[in-house]
């Protein structure tokens, strides 16, 4: 016996991802709902081997629905999300709207899945930010063998985190630049995106940090371990899809980089691909459409007493966002929504 299950969002990027992961991982679905704005109601969409045609998320009523995974940004979300959850639907929010509330779960299910039970507080479950996912992921299994003190991470995030527009973007700029007179002037980013890169994503904060740099040392210290440091460097790079960060963590106590390879071997979610030799690692275009967190480059750090430098790639629309909200809705489904 299946689940009842929404997608809100289902014409986005995101969105149709989940579409795409839940029938992959052949997700207990007995029915499926697509919604989107009014402008896009009737878009059919691939679910699976066959095709769903989209309904108004402004009129639906969730009554009756077990899961919904909402991929609709903040100010979509404020309204709907608490209409779902209050008819009885558990909502698994992409968006950063809920991912701060302390009443709110935040989950990672390689590192967190304990959390689940949390949901009944809202009856609403928040999906991780893009780049805190994959990182998080890496850093669980070693945080729990020598105990973090401190992460500094550089991130380098495709336009894809930017959803559509940003895409577009770097497709008209790139193809702009070889055309005179057919130049795209930046309107997604705040400066040229093709061959360039841009060491802001999101908006200034007082103290000289991005959002999206707050968020990773937010989500990671919900996460993970609140006792944990962090700071980040969070930059857009002309790349399509698939977010690459360079990491460095101090522990509490040593940690041999063979042991660490050992063990990040080992971890859920994780695949390793690292030889020291030319193309012996991951690049973003490599993780495009995989499930993994890949981890390359794992060596020690001799400017600290107790560290580790590594390189993090993943699909960010997959690992990122809707990969991990299906990997959340299948630890409820086990744990707490148990059919049958």
């Amino acid at each position: 016996m299946g689940y009842r299950v929404v997608v809100a969002g289902a014409t986005g990027n995101v969105g149709r991802e989940m579409l795409n992961i839940l029938a992959e991982r052949a997700f207990p679905v007995d029915e499926i709902a697509a919604l989107a704005s009014r402008k896009s109601m009737g878009t059919e969409i691939s679910f699976g081997d066959r095709t769903v045609k989209t309904r108004d998320l402004e009129t639906f009523d969730f009554t009756g629905w077990d899961i919904a995974l909402f991929a609709v940004g903040s100010e979509a979300t404020k309204i709907y999300a608490p209409r779902a959850a209050a008819a009885g639907c558990v909502v698994i929010d992409n968006s950063s709207l809920y991912r701060y509330d302390p009443a709110i779960p935040l989950i990672v299910p390689e590192v967190n899945a304990d959390a689940i039970y949390g949901y009944k507080n809202k009856n609403i479950i928040a999906n991780p930010n893009c780049s805190t996912a994959q990182m998080v992921v890496a850093l669980k299994p070693l945080h729990d063998r020598a105990r973090i003190k401190r992460v500094v991470v550089a991130t380098y995030q495709s336009v894809s985190g930017a959803g559509k527009d940003g895409i577009d973007e770097l497709w008209d700029q790139t193809k702009g630049l070889y055309v005179p007179g057919q130049e795209v002037a930046p309107k997604k980013f705040q400066k040229q995106i093709a061959f360039n890169v841009i060491p802001q994503i999101d908006v200034f904060l007082d103290d000289g940090s991005t959002k999206e740099e707050w968020k990773m040392v937010a989500e990671t210290k919900k996460i993970l371990d609140p006792a944990i440091k962090v700071t980040a460097t969070c930059v857009r790079v002309p790349v399509f899809v698939g977010h690459s960060e360079a990491i460095n963590i101090e522990f509490e106590e040593f940690l041999d980089e063979h042991e660490a390879r050992d063990i990040l071997r080992e971890a859920p979610g994780v695949l390793v691909i690292d030889k020291r030799e030319p193309g012996g690692y991951i690049t973003p275009i490599e993780c495009v459409g995989e499930y993994a967190t890949y981890v390359s480059r794992i060596r020690q750090d001799s400017t600290i007493d107790n560290g580790i430098s590594l390189w993090c790639v993943s699909d960010n629309l997959r690992k990122g966002a809707a990969l991990n909200a299906v990997q959340i809705a299948e630890v409820l489904g086990q744990r707490c929504l148990k059919k049958g």
